[in-house]
């Protein structure tokens, strides 16, 4: 269902530029939109149009609108890589409810890929993108927290009942999530958050959608032309405080049983949506570890071949929900969610990231993330149960999760 009425373009034009320096530098602090990793992607502001789409049709309205713009566009685009020309943000929610889902097309695109840089506007041309005064980042200020949709000991005791309904063979797997409730003195500003996020989590995708910040470790689905990856995460461990300890947490986490279950079930699931588009898909047998500043995961890269030509819109419709973020079974473990977590998700853990002309993109999990709401901000973290979870570990590496937008809203260093 469609909440606001598309605007067609008038045009589309994407220039070669030099290179801009650090792409969140040129962000103002309404309505940046942005997709980064490495210091390389895309920053965007301006609404040229949006749609906002709800209940389970919610994909496939925002690919029509997505479709419908593009057919009225004029587009001049002087750069032909993957980002440049029309390009739309996204950020879905990860149920069915009543919670809007949103489709954004920015009025100005800034972006680095490969060692090309370019600019994009919508519309009139807009003079001067690199050179025009941005405001500068405003500081965070003190913080303070209070419960989310219920207590930790509430959270816990849901933690048993979901392992209890595992071990009754009910369900082989199930993502409950928490949510935690930061408050502050004065309404924050995205690009705080972001420049933090980036610059402790180079090697995750850092994005902001409609108030959505996050910086997300699991890549749901990426289309370059006709060749897709997904990268799968599932099991996590603490960093070790050196590299000896550090190593023998990554040697537990790959001999762990619980972990190395949860993860096959993930990779099973990331490969079955994928099989009916592609030829040539390549599955590993092993995980490997992925690093991150707080965390270590169990990381298996999935990639293949297009055989039909699907967006990488369709392609994270078809993904969503995977079992990193639902369960597996899927619909048994929607339900149990439902009846156990306590809470409307949201964005969170629905997919969160961009699509262009070409069908071309990327989008991620939405993990590690919080939605900003001036001087509110409500953060997320979830974890995989199986049959030999501890609701007290689980308690535990939620905690940890948390610490990604924690120490990005308190300006803590890694």
């Amino acid at each position: 269902m469609s909440l606001a009425p598309a605007v067609t373009p008038t045009r589309v034009r994407s220039v070669p530029v030099a290179d801009p320096g650090p792409l969140l530098d040129r962000l103002p602090r309404s309505g940046s939109l942005c997709w980064l990793r490495g210091g390389d992607g895309l920053v965007a502001w301006g609404e040229a149009a949006r749609i906002e789409v709800r209940g389970p049709e919610r994909f496939e309205a925002a690919a029509a609108w997505w479709a419908d713009l593009l057919a009225g566009a004029e587009v001049d685009d002087l750069v032909g890589v993957a980002g440049s020309g029309p390009v739309a943000f996204g950020s879905f929610t990860f149920d069915d409810g009543p919670q809007g889902s949103v489709m954004i097309m920015p009025r100005v695109v800034v972006g680095r890929r490969g060692g090309a840089a370019w600019v994009t506007t919508v519309g009139p041309d807009v003079v001067d993108v690199l050179t025009a005064g941005v405001e500068p980042v405003e500081p965070v200020g003190a913080v303070r927290y209070a419960d989310g949709s219920r207590s930790v000991r509430s959270w816990e005791s849901a933690v048993t009942r979901a392992v209890g309904r595992i071990r009754a063979g009910d369900l082989d797997k199930v993502v409950l999530a928490r949510d935690l409730l930061a408050l502050t003195d004065q309404a924050v500003d995205p690009r705080a958050l972001l420049q933090r996020l980036s610059q402790r989590y180079p090697g995750c995708w850092t994005f902001a959608v409609d108030g959505l910040v996050g910086s997300t470790p699991e890549l749901l689905v990426r289309r370059t032309g006709d060749h897709l990856e997904s990268r799968v995460l599932a099991g996590t461990i603490d960093r070790g405080v050196d590299a000896v300890t550090d190593a023998e947490h990554a040697a537990e986490l790959l001999g762990s049983a619980k972990d190395r279950s949860e993860h096959e079930m993930a990779v099973q699931s990331v490969a079955e949506a994928l099989a009916p588009f592609c030829s040539d898909l390549v599955v590993p047998r092993t995980p490997e570890i992925v690093r991150l500043a707080n965390v270590q995961h169990l990381a298996t890269d999935v990639t293949g071949r297009l055989g039909n030509g699907e967006t990488a819109l369709d392609l994270a419709a078809a993904l969503h929900p995977t079992a990193a973020v639902c369960g597996t079974p899927t619909q048994a473990a929607r339900t149990v969610i439902r009846e156990l977590e306590g809470m409307d998700r949201g964005r969170y853990a629905g997919p969160v990231g961009w699509v262009d002309g070409r069908g071309d993109g990327a989008f991620g999990i939405a993990l590690r993330c919080a939605e900003v709401d001036a001087d509110r901000v409500r953060m997320f973290a979830g974890c995989g149960l199986v049959a030999g979870s501890d609701p007290g570990a689980e308690l535990a590496e939620s905690q940890t999760k948390l610490l990604a937008m924690r120490d990005a809203l308190e300006g803590r260093d890694a």
